[in-house]
């Protein structure tokens, strides 16, 4: 939960500081958002190869270099010297973005019961949402003084976490009975047509809900502070980082409340329920100034929290999941590749609400970005129902 947590600091301070940096160097919605793609498309190596290592060197050590790896690099953004630097040092952070969560996730799964797996991965999802507020405090008390480079140098902190987690964390013991009768490798992931078949479905759901997402909350805080005339809310830093930290407590309650439904009602029926949510809510803030008028502000810390506890909770449904999909000596590899390299193939969202931003406005592309949730919904039930699963006896 810790390493999550900071994980989402370190990323989304981009997010936050993203206005102050395209003054500096000049930098077109466009541009700013190739950064994020950069990020995305590097977390989903990250992550794939973050899931073949926890399979073969184990859960915790794959943790460690993970959280090395985008603590190191948020300090290195903060010396960017323009566009070409600034993406090398935000891919590497999305390397210890993707990778953070394969461990992390597969870690979790494996030392809950089943009864219990939903809410132990829900509370681990958690830490992003105190993370992403810690980014938006962080945000508001330095950006107006200090600028944007000091923020990122905060970024390295996560690094001490490696000597909480090399002192207190053990490998899972299904994990440790597996380990000395070998492992699986990435091919094996199609070769056997029932994996297959799981691991397409679960790429192409995390591929559309990743989209919905990152579309959504790469552009967020530059929607909330971008003047009413070029299609934002027109709100200050202060009140932005208000607003968001008002959606990130909705979405912290979301993860919970997720990880209690989906042990309770099932995996799909809890998914469907909150993604339906999540995208009619997304049209509803992205058209806020438009049909709100001088209510927007107030419309939109309504609307916020809901927003947060339907349009992140649902994530809690990959860790318990994709480790129910598969079995132990896979395990890794296949969470890793299924929500990773959906994660890669939905990089093209920031980029391409952006793109839209650029000639239609930011609240437009926000509420066009909607449909990919919608579709979610429909896609989750081509997946088996996994809910009270023991992984031991996985196939």
């Amino acid at each position: 939960m810790f390493g999550y947590m900071l994980d989402a600091m370190d990323v989304l301070l981009y997010v936050f500081a993203m206005r102050a940096i395209q003054a500096e160097f000049g930098l077109s919605n466009r541009e700013a958002g190739l950064v994020s793609s950069a990020t995305l498309i590097a977390s989903s190596f990250g992550g794939i190869v973050a899931g073949i290592l926890c399979d073969r060197i184990g859960r915790r050590q794959t943790l460690i270099l993970t959280i090395l790896a985008y603590s190191l690099a948020s300090g290195g953004t903060a010396f960017s010297t323009g566009l070409a630097s600034l993406i090398f040092w935000r891919a590497l952070v999305g390397l210890g973005l993707g990778g953070e969560w394969s461990a992390g996730a597969t870690l979790v799964a494996e030392s809950w019961p089943a009864e219990h797996r939903g809410k132990a991965i829900a509370l681990m999802q958690s830490g992003w949402a105190i993370g992403y507020m810690l980014a938006a405090v962080l945000s508001a008390q330095i950006l107006p003084t200090l600028g944007w480079r000091p923020l990122f140098l905060l970024g390295t902190v996560p690094a001490l976490l490696t000597i909480f987690v090399r002192m207190g964390v053990t490998e899972p013991k299904i994990y440790l009975d597996q380990k000395a009768a070998g492992h699986g490798t990435l091919g094996d992931l199609f070769r056997d047509p029932v994996l297959a078949k799981r691991t397409v479905m679960a790429t192409v759901l995390a591929t559309s809900v990743l989209f919905g997402y990152w579309g959504l909350n790469t552009w967020l805080p530059n929607f909330l502070s971008t003047p009413v005339a070029q299609g934002g809310a027109g709100l200050s830093l202060l009140k932005s980082s208000t607003w968001v930290i008002a959606i990130q407590c909705g979405a912290f309650l979301g993860y919970l409340t997720f990880g209690w439904m989906s042990d309770r009602f099932g995996r799909r029926p809890s998914f469907a329920g909150y993604v339906t949510m999540a995208g009619i809510l997304s049209f509803l803030y992205g058209t806020a100034p438009t049909w709100a008028g001088d209510s927007a502000p107030t419309v939109l810390l309504a609307l916020g929290p809901f927003i947060g506890f339907f349009g992140t909770g649902f994530f809690s449904l990959f860790g318990s999941m994709l480790a129910e999909l598969y079995p132990t000596r896979i395990r890794g590899t296949g969470q890793g590749f299924a929500y990773n390299f959906g994660r890669g193939l939905s990089a093209m969202a920031p980029y391409l609400v952006g793109a839209i931003a650029d000639s239609q406005g930011l609240g437009v592309a926000l509420a066009l970005n909607a449909g990919f949730f919608l579709l979610g919904a429909l896609i989750v039930f081509r997946l088996p129902e996994t809910r009270n699963t023991e992984l031991e006896s996985v196939g």
